[in-house]
C-alpha cells in the first residue's frame, strides 16, 4: 500500500463507505512514502512501513501503540493533521509507533467512574458528559487504580492539562491499572473521544 507520491491515489467511494482512514508518512510534514490504513494493523513494519514521521487522519479516531501487537505506550489520534511526533505526544518517552487500530465511538452519552483502589474500591470520581482537565481542581487528589466506563469512549492522561502518558478507555471495566496499560496508578485529567457535532453541557460529580 506504499506510494512514492506525496498523497496516495484515492479511489472513488460512495459517501459513508469508509468509516476509518489514516495515512502514515515516513517523514515529517507529510513527506516521503505514504501508507494508507482503513483497519487495524498489528505490525507496521511487516506491512512495509519503515518509520512513522507524520500522520493524517481523514476518518477516525484511532489509537497507535509504541510496540507491535498493540502494546506499550498509547497515542490517541482524532481527525486532523499530525506533522511530527511531538504533535501526538508530550510524554517525551518514545517517538515510535508500530501498531494502529480504529477506535469505535458508538455513544453520544459519556459516563466514567475512576476509583482510588483496585476492584472499584475507595474514593471515586464520577464524570458525566464532560471533559476534566484537572482532577485536583475538583477536589480529587487520589491515585486511580481501577476504572468503570459505563458509556462513551475516553482518554485519560497522567498529568493535568491532558499531558503525559495517554490511556484509552472503552466501554467496560478495568479492575487494576495494568489493565489499561498504566505502570503507575496516576491519572489526573480525562476527556471524551466523540463526534465533534455533539457539544452537550457537562455535569461533574465527586464523591467518597
Amino acid at each position: 500500500m506504499a506510494s512514492d507520491h506525496p498523497t496516495p491515489a484515492s479511489k472513488q467511494q460512495q459517501p459513508g463507505t469508509i468509516a476509518f482512514k489514516l495515512i502514515i508518512y515516513e517523514q515529517e510534514n507529510f513527506q516521503g512514502r505514504c501508507h494508507e490504513l482503513t483497519g487495524p494493523c498489528n505490525n507496521l513494519q511487516e506491512a512495509g512501513v519503515e518509520k512513522v514521521g507524520s500522520i493524517l487522519v481523514q476518518c477516525g479516531p484511532w489509537v497507535g501503540y509504541e510496540q507491535a501487537n498493540c502494546k506499550g505506550e498509547q497515542f490517541v489520534f482524532e481527525k486532523g493533521e499530525y506533522p511530527r511526533w511531538d504533535s501526538w505526544t508530550n510524554s517525551r518517552c518514545s517517538d515510535s509507533i508500530f501498531a494502529f487500530r480504529p477506535i469505535k465511538v458508538d455513544s453520544q452519552e459519556h459516563k466514567i467512574v475512576l476509583y482510588e483502589n483496585p476492584s472499584f474500591a475507595g474514593k471515586k470520581i464520577e464524570i458525566i458528559d464532560d471533559d476534566v482537565p484537572s482532577f485536583h481542581a475538583h477536589g480529587y487528589q487520589e491515585k486511580v487504580c481501577s476504572v468503570r466506563v459505563q458509556s462513551g469512549t475516553w482518554v485519560g492522561y497522567q498529568y493535568p492539562g491532558y499531558r503525559g502518558y495517554q490511556y484509552l478507555f472503552e466501554k467496560g471495566e478495568y479492575k487494576e491499572n495494568s489493565e489499561f496499560g498504566a505502570q503507575l496508578p496516576q491519572i489526573q485529567s480525562v476527556r471524551r473521544i466523540r463526534d465533534m457535532q455533539w457539544h452537550q453541557r457537562g455535569a461533574f460529580h465527586s464523591s467518597n
